[in-house]
């Protein structure tokens, strides 16, 4: 993985990982206990899940880049879906505080989604090669005098 790739996933892993740890210290005022386990595990849910979609994404725009597109399309979506089956497959778990998980779960997938936005719009993309030095002018076909 390039180093602005990692700057990139640095930079939308943090700010999920500061508003996972201030919903947990909410969730433990308000809830309890179990409403920070809840926020953890969500934090961690969505870091996982967010983090794999980012190298996978990266992955397929070096290798496959006409899929690029698509291939995030298709990514979110089958995030989202994830996200919905953990939640419904510990809709009533007696782990952690659902409620407390869920929003979380909402509240940094959003954070996260904000923050890679934010860095994905301060990095210095090129979008056209620059030639690899100035001046080189390709020949010209024919014959050499």
């Amino acid at each position: 993985m390039r180093s602005d790739d990692v700057r990139s996933l640095l930079q939308a892993a943090v700010p999920t990982a500061a508003a996972g740890a201030l919903a947990a210290v909410i969730s433990a005022l308000v809830v309890g206990g179990k409403g920070a386990v809840g926020a953890v595990v969500a934090t961690l849910v969505v870091i996982l899940f967010m983090g794999i979609g980012f190298v996978v994404l990266q992955r397929t725009a070096k290798s496959l880049p006409h899929l690029f597109q698509a291939m995030g399309l298709m990514l979110y979506a089958a995030q989202i879906l994830l996200l919905f089956v953990f939640l419904a497959a510990f809709k009533n778990t007696t782990l952690f505080h659902p409620k407390a998980f869920a929003i979380t779960l909402v509240a940094t997938t959003l954070v996260w989604i904000g923050a890679q936005t934010r860095a994905h719009m301060k990095a210095k993309i090129l979008y056209v090669e620059p030639d690899s030095v100035k001046g080189d002018k390709p020949e010209k076909p024919g014959p050499k005098s």
